[in-house]
């Protein structure tokens, strides 16, 4: 268990929402936090409150190369990194149809290769130590999908399959490796930092009769995301919220489906090497 008050925080996207949060609560319990943001005034604030144990950064994970220098930057000024928060996103809202490739370009630029370009920035510093905890804020959505939705899905299922590979790769390194599922939150993620296609009129029923949520409370998820990082056997996957039961109902009925045509998928294997 790490007791160390001193534990140093990465985090990506904390300006709002949950690295915001997240960076705040770091900072009450005695960590020391490196913030990134690509408007660093939004965190001025916590600079006047917290003086050395804060570090604000101004960041597009976007840009690989002022990724992996502000990775350098926060490695040299607290001398290492204890926590990865890889947290930057956006969601995007339109059918499959009515995506352009901009739109599913960017969203794919920011989540997923955002996140990948963290990963690989921080994992040097990190096998370097022999120790270390690299967290990804993937999203329910990284495992069920919704319709009218599809890009955000899309980039965090990518990065779903991204890191159940790393996690193999890096095996006997220290390095402890999350992806947090969080279910639906108000952190103004809908109405800050969405992003909306040109809507065609074919789908009007989405927006007319949009899915139901339970909204789940932010402040919640601080002693939750504490027990990750504090934890001796940390998960490789958490949900954060109420997602597991209809989760699980999905995945039931996936794996149902597959065994109900396991006789198709047999024959299609052929008779080669028998």
């Amino acid at each position: 268990m790490n007791t160390d008050t001193h534990t140093t925080w990465f985090l990506t996207g904390a300006s709002r929402g949950f690295g915001r949060l997240w960076a705040e609560a770091a900072l009450r319990r005695g960590d020391r936090v490196v913030a990134t943001a690509r408007d660093v005034g939004t965190l001025d604030d916590l600079a006047a409150t917290y003086g050395d144990a804060f570090l604000p950064l101004p960041l597009d994970v976007t840009d690989r190369d002022a990724v992996f220098d502000t990775v350098r930057r926060a490695a040299e000024h607290f001398g290492r990194i204890d926590v990865v928060v890889n947290n930057a996103g956006y969601g995007h809202f339109g059918a499959v149809e009515e995506l352009t490739e901009s739109d599913i370009r960017a969203q794919l630029e920011t989540n997923f290769f955002g996140a990948l370009w963290v990963l690989q920035a921080t994992l040097p510093v990190l096998r370097a130590q022999g120790s270390g905890h690299l967290l990804t804020v993937t999203s329910e959505g990284g495992v069920r999908a919704f319709p009218g939705i599809g890009a955000y899905h899309a980039s965090k299922w990518a990065v779903e399959g991204l890191v159940q590979s790393l996690v193999q790769e890096i095996e006997g390194s220290g390095i402890r490796v999350t992806n947090i599922e969080p279910g639906p939150y108000e952190t103004g993620w809908l109405e800050i930092g969405a992003r909306r296609s040109a809507p065609l009129p074919a789908y009007e029923h989405l927006r007319s009769d949009p899915v139901a949520f339970e909204i789940g409370d932010p402040a919640a998820t601080v002693p939750a995301l504490f027990a990750v990082v504090d934890a001796d056997d940390p998960p490789l996957r958490v949900f954060f919220g109420r997602s597991f039961e209809p989760v699980r109902e999905q995945y039931l009925a996936q794996l149902a489906e597959w065994e109900r045509w396991q006789d198709v998928a047999l024959a299609a294997f052929g008779t080669a090497g028998r």
